[in-house]
């Protein structure tokens, strides 16, 4: 699982996000060829973020490369069941990334487009938003003539 190694403060509060903020950064396929971009604004939780990991690397048999460009920092504490109001915060349970619209989940390069696309709706189905499959931008692609 993925987990931060050190933090400043082991319990942070919840920060209600508002849901119409798009995401400032990490919003362009960066690395690799194709990207998983998240439609929704959601708590991925680091389990959520292996499952969809593991969806993509077995479907494509271990071939290309796989970035995550999400990771969870966010810790979430929750109180033991049935333990009565008030006694302070509880321990922490889990780690999540906090995922907002337009932000760049997973991308995949080296790997032709059908099985690309074929691979992310695959991790797209393990984790609890929407997300749509992009490509990269290619820059540069149009020829200009300099002597006309």
């Amino acid at each position: 699982m993925l987990m931060p190694k050190r933090l400043k403060y082991r319990k942070v509060h919840r920060q209600v996000q508002k849901r119409t903020q798009l995401s400032g950064r990490g919003t362009t396929v960066a690395f690799g060829d194709f990207g998983l971009m998240a439609v929704e604004q959601a708590w991925v939780d680091s389990r959520q973020i292996e499952a969809a990991r593991r969806a993509i690397t077995h479907y494509v048999k271990r071939g290309g490369k796989v970035w995550i460009r999400i990771f969870p920092d966010k810790p979430i504490t929750q109180k033991p069941a049935e333990t009565r109001m008030g006694s302070g915060k509880g321990a922490v349970e889990y780690y999540v990334a906090v995922v907002k619209p337009g932000r760049i989940m997973f991308e995949l390069g080296g790997v032709r487009e059908e099985i690309a696309t074929a691979a992310l709706q695959r991790a797209a189905q393990k984790l609890p938003i929407k997300c749509k499959i992009v490509a990269k931008e290619t820059f540069g692609e149009v020829t200009h003539d300099e002597g006309e």
